[in-house]
C-alpha cells in the first residue's frame, strides 16, 4: 500500500499526534466508568472505546433518523452506543467490531438498556462477517491515520485509513436500495482525503450536523455525514 500522506502542515500534524498520543494514554490507563449519554446508562470497561464529548452529534443523528422498518448496522461499535439508539426503533441491528472486548462490553450495554434482543454482536474487520443489505450504516471511524499499537488504539487510529478506504470501497456492496449512511468526522482527521474517497466510490454527501471547537488556538470542526448513490 502506498503511504499516506496527510494534507496537513507539518506543524498541524506534530500537534495532532500530540493530542492523539495524550487521548490514547488517557483511554488506556482509564479504569470501568458508567457514562450517562443521550439518556442511556453505558457501562465502559478498561481497553474499550466510550463516548466522547462529541459523540451526541452523532448519536442524537441516529436517533432521528432511523425509520422502524431499517435494517441497520453499525460499524465499529465499540461500547454500543449508536446500536443501542438504532435498537430503540429498529428491530433488527447488527452491530461489529474488530475489538472482542468491544463486542463483549456492547452486548452487555445493550442488555443493560433492554434492547439486547434487537442487536446481533459480532467481531468483524470492517465487513468480513457481515451479510447485507442494510438500509442504514453507521460508521464513527478513527480520525487518525496513525498504525495502532494494539485494538485500543485501533478504535482512534486507522494506518494509512486503510479501514475506511475498505469500507467505502466495499459498502456498496452491503447498502439497500435508498440506503444512507450516516459517519462522523473531524478536521483533526483528513476531511479533504475522506471525501475523496466518498466522491470516488460514486456516493452523494451531506453534512446534517456539526460543531466547532477551539483547542490551542486550532478550530477543530466535527461533522455528521448522511451519505447516499449519487
Amino acid at each position: 500500500m502506498t503511504a499516506y500522506r496527510p494534507s496537513a502542515s507539518d506543524a498541524d500534524v506534530a500537534r495532532i499526534r500530540s493530542w492523539h498520543d495524550a487521548a490514547y494514554e488517557s483511554m488506556r490507563s482509564a479504569g470501568e466508568e458508567v457514562v450517562e449519554y443521550l439518556g442511556l446508562e453505558i457501562l465502559v470497561p478498561q481497553g474499550v472505546f466510550g463516548p466522547t464529548g462529541t459523540s451526541d452529534l452523532l448519536g442524537a443523528v441516529v436517533r432521528e433518523e432511523v425509520r422502524e422498518t431499517d435494517r441497520v448496522l453499525d460499524m465499529g461499535t465499540g461500547s454500543g452506543i449508536n446500536a443501542i439508539l438504532a435498537a430503540s426503533r429498529s428491530t433488527d441491528v447488527t452491530a461489529v467490531d474488530l475489538n472482542p472486548a468491544a463486542v463483549a462490553a456492547a452486548a452487555a450495554n445493550a442488555a443493560r438498556n433492554g434492547v439486547a434482543e434487537r442487536i446481533t454482536f459480532l467481531e468483524s474487520d470492517v465487513f468480513a462477517a457481515v451479510r447485507g443489505p442494510f438500509d442504514l450504516m453507521i460508521f464513527d471511524p478513527p480520525f487518525r491515520w496513525f498504525a495502532p499499537r494494539d485494538l485500543l488504539e485501533a478504535s482512534i487510529a486507522d494506518e494509512n485509513y486503510g479501514a475506511m478506504t475498505r469500507f467505502l470501497r466495499e459498502a456498496g456492496d452491503h447498502l439497500a436500495q435508498g440506503g444512507r449512511i450516516l459517519m462522523f468526522f473531524g478536521t483533526s482527521g483528513d476531511l479533504d482525503h475522506l471525501y475523496r474517497r466518498i466522491d470516488e466510490n460514486g456516493f452523494a454527501r451531506e453534512i446534517v450536523a456539526s460543531r466547532d471547537l477551539v483547542r490551542q488556538e486550532m478550530t477543530v470542526t466535527y461533522h455528521t455525514l448522511r451519505i447516499t448513490r449519487r
